[in-house]
């Protein structure tokens, strides 16, 4: 085997989690090799570099061996070497460290402390103060 379509090896080193979405990252030019866009179909060789651009972050994976099909996770390796840059990796924690607070549409339910977190600061915003001031809430209505 000396040449193996590109698309079908994204998804054999779980690099995408089924081929139609390596298929679409291909078509939609976040898979690129030397910097040109590739389609599905484009075959790879091994010593490759393989840029795969995964919002905010682009990947860079230099081709140890051919494959076809998917195998376990113990076993990509084998398979792959991930030279990403540092910068991009640097990138990658920002994004982590920014929580809830940078949350994109898309990216699912808050988790039970970030609700917490979002209640209490929207609790905090919406009276202006952090306790219950009693000269606040005066209960005399004698002017009326």
């Amino acid at each position: 085997m000396d040449e193996v379509r590109i698309d079908k090896w994204l998804w054999a080193t779980r690099i995408f989690k089924t081929r139609t979405i390596a298929s679409d990252a291909c078509k939609k030019g976040r898979v690129t090799i030397n910097g040109q866009n590739v389609k599905p179909s484009h075959s790879i060789r091994v010593g490759q570099v393989i840029d795969v651009r995964k919002p905010p972050v682009t990947y860079s994976f230099e081709v140890l061996g051919l494959i076809q099909n998917r195998v376990g996770a113990k076993l990509v390796p084998n398979y792959l070497r991930n030279v990403t840059r540092r910068d991009q990796l640097e990138l990658l924690e920002m994004v982590k460290i920014g929580g809830f607070i940078d949350r994109q549409k898309g990216l699912g339910r808050p988790t039970k402390k970030e609700g917490r977190e979002l209640a209490q600061f929207t609790e905090a915003a919406f009276f202006g103060f952090d306790e219950f001031d009693d000269d606040f809430f005066d209960d005399d209505d004698d002017d009326v």
